[in-house]
């Protein structure tokens, strides 16, 4: 017979929804370094190499009746939604909604006509349903916060934060509209908002605005990413990698700036030394007061 002390100890386990990238898998290691035994749901079409040491299955986009299953079969007492997901599932994927009815009518509205936050906390909720906590990455891996403050031996110079300044009003205004998370500033003026395609789409497109010279090529620019300003900050905190500093240097960036407390920098130390070998900067901002001595 299960004791109270195990089925406690069970409920203490904790499951990742997981979607592209390393973010997922940073969070079960840092989970199972602290004694924890993650379980790893991995989005069909989406998450990928998931090594086998992780307990670990694979479901539809749509499929939430299934995920709300597994997370009682398991026994997940906490969730953490990580990684990105390319696209949305089609209306005509959801699957396994029959004990999720009350939620169809948001989750159609959502996919119809929401932004990316709506969406979110739909399925927040229907988390919660099923008896778990949500938490965000940075509760389990508090070290990938961006603090305030540059990380490289380069920090801003002032033509910097007037390219700031601007960057943090035009991602405000985009993440007010539940749109995106990032807007490149040059020459003190926004070049690029990030829709849908993402930000290593959006920094193409700057390089190619470039190339074509409808960005001059003496002028450098910053890309800043922050948190949308009404986002549920338990998923989707905006995040950059050392990809997102080698992009940023191909379009002819000078830096890159986040919001400090409220992004993640994924693997730290190599955004640090590719930022360094390439002559960038990265710092984290107060969103609300980007200047120079804020």
């Amino acid at each position: 017979m299960e004791t109270v002390g195990q089925k406690s100890a069970q409920k203490a386990r904790l499951a990742i929804i997981a979607g592209r990238g390393r973010l997922p898998i940073d969070i079960a290691r840092a989970s199972q370094a602290n004694g924890d035994d993650p379980f790893i749901i991995g989005l069909r079409g989406e998450a990928s190499d998931i090594p086998a040491e992780f307990d670990h299955v694979e479901v539809g986009l749509g499929d939430a009746g299934r995920i709300q299953a597994l997370l009682q079969e398991r026994k997940i007492d906490k969730v953490v939604l990580s990684g990105g997901v390319n696209r949305r599932p089609e209306i005509v994927e959801l699957r396994g909604w029959f004990n999720l009815l009350a939620f169809l009518p948001r989750v159609i509205s959502a996919l119809s006509s929401g932004g990316d936050d709506k969406l979110l906390r739909i399925v927040i909720s229907i988390i919660e349903s099923a008896g778990c906590r949500v938490v965000g990455a940075h509760e389990v891996v508090p070290d990938l916060l961006a603090q305030y403050g540059p990380i490289t031996k380069r920090a801003p110079d002032k033509s910097d934060w007037t390219n700031i300044k601007a960057g943090c009003a035009g991602a405000n205004a985009l993440g007010a509209l539940d749109v995106g998370q990032g807007a490149v500033a040059v020459g003190g003026r926004i070049v690029a908002l990030e829709g849908a395609e993402g930000t290593d789409a959006m920094l193409a497109r700057v390089a190619e605005l470039r190339s074509s010279g409808r960005i001059s090529a003496k002028r450098r620019g910053v890309l800043v990413k922050l948190c949308k300003p009404q986002q549920d900050e338990r998923a989707d905190l905006p995040s950059i990698g050392p990809d997102t500093v080698t992009n940023a240097h191909a379009a002819g960036l000078s830096g890159i700036a986040v919001d400090a407390g409220r992004a993640l920098v994924l693997d730290r130390a190599a955004v640090v030394s590719e930022a360094d070998r390439l002559g960038l900067f990265v710092t984290g901002v107060n969103r609300d007061q980007p200047a120079k001595n804020d």
